[in-house]
């Protein structure tokens, strides 16, 4: 496994003590971090390491802010642990207004948050522990996932993998998304079917992968494959786009509770498929990233 970068490099725009706060939305963990401790943007490499459950602290990616918006009261930036840039995160959303709660930012008023998958308002509730957010509104129009091809609304399309044929859905709520129906779910599907679609030539930005089972008309399970994270537990986003999928296929009703390994989170559908998402966040635990972390420091 050879050094991805050098240690100098690793190292050159933070100011050390770097703080950073831990929490989990349903096991979806985040590192709450302030861009007023570096000189420069996180790389990749330093978001690689520091994500990475055994060469770093761990987690499913990085929370970076507040930082200044001139659309909304905060901006907020957000990074899954390959290093890439994700537009927009239901849970990490959740996880940042709770920072913002506990850091005395805000107070339970909603407020609003800038990603870079639009603007998101939120209440926080019970002392942080439940956070509300307006999502925005979903989409199922191809170029505006995108899904490759004609402009239409992707609904029940074939598509073939390993020699065999599922439908799939595509939707997104600033980031985008592909929902498979399914009868049985199930962790192991979503490991094996879940990086095939997730970088299949159908999405020209690659996709988070949901797969659905319709419990009744206000109860969905979903197993996630989420883009630049792997498996795992929950996703705000996914829910919100997984619901939809089943209020547009007429399989379920406007108030939906969302099932995940991690736990659950409710969904309302109001016009125009804008979804309103509510769930937990937890505080995990506060503390300060050391420069040994990225000396010599190997990763696949």
């Amino acid at each position: 496994m050879p050094d991805i970068a050098s240690d100098d490099f690793l190292i050159h725009n933070f100011k050390m003590p770097l703080a950073f706060t831990k929490y989990h939305a349903l096991g979806n963990d985040y590192l709450v971090v302030d861009p007023k401790n570096f000189t420069s943007s996180l790389t990749p490499e330093q978001i690689k390491i520091i994500c990475h459950r055994n060469f770093g602290i761990g987690s499913d990616g990085i929370l970076l802010g507040p930082s200044p918006s001139k659309k909304a009261q905060f901006g907020l930036r957000i990074f899954n642990p390959d290093g890439s840039e994700a537009e927009k995160s239901g849970n990490g959303l959740r996880i940042f207004s709770r920072y913002l709660y506990d850091k005395k930012l805000v107070a339970s008023d909603e407020f609003s948050v800038e990603t870079l998958g639009g603007i998101a308002k939120a209440t926080v509730m019970q002392r942080g522990k439940i956070v509300r957010v307006e999502m925005g509104h979903v989409s199922f129009w191809s170029d505006e996932i995108p899904v490759a091809g004609p402009r239409r609304e992707v609904i029940n399309e074939p598509i073939h993998l390993r020699g065999e044929r599922f439908n799939f859905c595509a939707a997104t709520i600033g980031n985008p998304h592909c929902v498979l129906p399914l009868p049985k779910i199930s962790p192991e599907l979503a490991k094996q079917i879940g990086p095939l679609l997730e970088t299949h030539a159908r999405f020209p930005k690659r996709t988070n992968v949901q797969f659905m089972k319709v419990m009744d008309r206000n109860n969905i399970q979903i197993e996630i494959w989420e883009r630049g994270a792997g498996y795992t537990l929950a996703s705000g986003t996914s829910s919100s786009a997984a619901a939809a999928v089943a209020h547009k296929l007429g399989l379920a009703d406007r108030n939906i509770s969302v099932h995940m390994p991690g736990g659950k989170i409710e969904i309302e559908i109001g016009d125009q498929f804008a979804i309103l998402m509510t769930g937990g966040v937890t505080k995990v635990g506060e503390g300060t990233l050391a420069k040994e972390m990225f000396t010599g420091a190997v990763l696949e």
